[in-house]
């Protein structure tokens, strides 16, 4: 539907007083319960970049960057930070990596393991940075931390120090979650050091002094005594550093997935050690579930690094539409990423969203109605969506086949859409479903949805031909020459058939087979009509 006929732009008159209708809202309402008076509020995630960034951890992103957002249009300031584990050892050589990366293992893999695919400064940065530049589309205001830099530059000394002199807590909260023959016990030193000679964490903490000096050896052989304060090349186990940072960066929200979520999981013991170590209450936590993959193939893994990155999805769906898939599902529901033929589904579900956001479709439901125009909401690239009217909305189905038909050329594209072209917003917007239809089509569509129109037909194929095919060939070509309507042309293809005899089915093949070469194809007359110079070359 064009916007000519929207006649209640935003339709703000119909939103029922429902309050917190979202999921991220009441995610937001329960930081401000817990944090009522912070001047900033910061929200958090983060994890190790030990592999490709998958599908599966952007959900941990988006969770938090809706929640932060719900916080914003609540009038809040807010801080969004990503915490690159980077300071981690490498612990596991991929299959994709050469046997010889194995000498690296345990240096640590900010900068201590070379890039395997030689395009970045370290094993961490390719994933760091490949990871950041696909996000930097969505236009989240996130700030990247990167804690190789950060714990190697000592400002997490003092937080380090209070956690070692406090394991009393530390040892009693998890011992409550073991068994009784694997209780830790009183002398346990949890601090990891990285060598100073080879680099590595092959390390053992001989001794610490209850303020920054500790002494340590390796199994390279090397043994030194150092201050961690002047020289910060320690850090807390998981465990410990997680609340630790909690409390440094006053972090009031953060998602996790089911590795963390479990009773006596790492959310759980950080959040008794963050209340009575750092005497600071937990962030709000938000428990997020697994993504799958339908039709795109292949196991998401980091550590075996393959699966479906940012990137791949970028491909197929827009930002604003990746942001719609998540905003839609609540975090703790498992559900598929499609890359199959559901993606043209997906789109059809959005633009039905935005024409109900807009008025120009209804729901009767009022409950459903305030929950659909919030989802929409939170879709958009500002919190809000930015036009006053509704946008154009190129149908992803009929992009893939104006696009085919115009051999990928987005100007010709563009010139057939032209006529429903009014803003900027409406150019940028058939720009981006164009190049995820291109890519969609090439990359994952089912062959019966692939095609090109004949520039040529032999003279063999035409001799081929019965005499009553021949005729029908003729008489829908001397129908297409002077009719610009689809549904009348389909109205003719009734009489071609009856005048020569054949069936429905035996007629659409035979014509499929004339202008695209193959038995099946779009919606015959419209696609006819569409492309009427091109077709009309049989």
């Amino acid at each position: 539907m064009t916007k000519e006929n929207n006649n209640n732009s935003g339709n703000n008159n119909r939103v029922p007083s429902f309050e917190n209708v979202h999921w991220a809202d009441n995610s937001a309402m329960r930081v401000l319960a817990e944090f009522p008076n912070e001047e900033v509020y910061t929200v958090a995630s983060g994890i190790s970049p030990s592999g490709i960034v998958h599908v599966g951890h952007f959900r941990e992103v988006i969770t938090t960057e809706l929640v932060r957002r719900s916080l914003t249009t609540k009038g809040k300031k807010t801080n969004f930070i990503y915490s690159w584990d980077s300071y981690d050892a490498f612990r596991k050589v991929p299959k994709n990596v050469p046997e010889k990366w194995s000498e690296y293992l345990r240096l640590n893999i900010g900068n201590g393991v070379p890039d395997a695919f030689e395009c970045h400064e370290s094993w961490g940065e390719h994933f760091m940075q490949n990871a950041e530049d696909a996000l930097a589309q969505f236009n989240f205001p996130i700030e990247f931390q990167r804690q190789h830099e950060l714990q190697t530059s000592g400002i997490y000394a003092d937080g380090i120090k209070k956690g070692l002199n406090n394991l009393n807590i530390v040892i009693e909260e998890l011992n409550k979650f073991r068994d009784e023959d694997r209780q830790i016990k009183d002398d346990w030193m949890p601090l990891t050091v990285y060598c100073e000679k080879c680099g590595k964490d092959t390390t053992k903490v001989l001794n610490y002094d209850g303020e920054y000096t500790v002494e340590y050896s390796c199994d390279c052989g090397n043994q030194n005594t150092i201050n961690f304060k002047e020289t910060p090349i320690v850090k807390l186990p998981w465990r410990m550093d997680w609340p630790m940072r909690w409390n440094h960066y006053g972090v009031c929200f953060e998602p996790g997935g089911k590795d963390h979520s479990t009773p006596g999981g790492s959310f759980d013991t950080g959040c008794k050690i963050t209340e009575r170590v750092w005497n600071r209450p937990a962030p709000v936590y938000t428990f997020y579930n697994f993504i799958g993959m339908k039709g795109q193939g292949g196991k998401v893994s980091s550590s075996a690094g393959n699966g479906a990155t940012i990137q791949d999805l970028l491909k197929v769906y827009t930002p604003e539409m990746v942001v719609y898939l998540f905003a839609s599902t609540r975090p703790n529901a498992e559900f598929d990423i499609s890359f199959d033929i559901d993606v043209i589904k997906a789109y059809e579900d959005f633009d039905k969203l935005e024409r109900i956001y807009y008025g120009l479709e209804n729901e009767k439901n009022p409950k459903k109605f305030a929950t659909y125009k919030r989802i929409y909401e939170l879709s958009q690239e500002n919190y809000a969506p930015t036009q006053k009217e509704m946008p154009f909305q190129p149908s992803f189905r009929e992009l893939t086949v104006v696009s085919q038909a115009n051999d990928f050329e987005f100007e010709k594209v563009k010139e057939h859409f032209a006529s429903e072209l009014k803003t900027d917003f409406d150019l940028r917007r058939l720009e981006t479903r164009f190049e995820a239809a291109k890519n969609w089509i090439e990359i994952y569509a089912p062959e019966d949805m692939k095609f090109t129109i004949q520039s040529t037909i032999s003279k063999d194929d035409l001799e081929k031909l019965s005499e009553n095919e021949l005729s029908a060939v003729k008489q829908a070509r001397e129908f297409l020459v002077s009719i610009d309507d689809g549904k009348e042309l389909f109205g003719k293809f009734r009489d071609i058939c009856e005048n020569t005899e054949l069936t429905v089915k035996d007629f659409f093949a035979l014509m499929y087979q004339i202008i695209l070469g193959k038995e099946k194809g779009p919606k015959l007359a419209g696609f006819m009509v569409e492309n009427k110079q091109k077709v009309l070359i049989y």
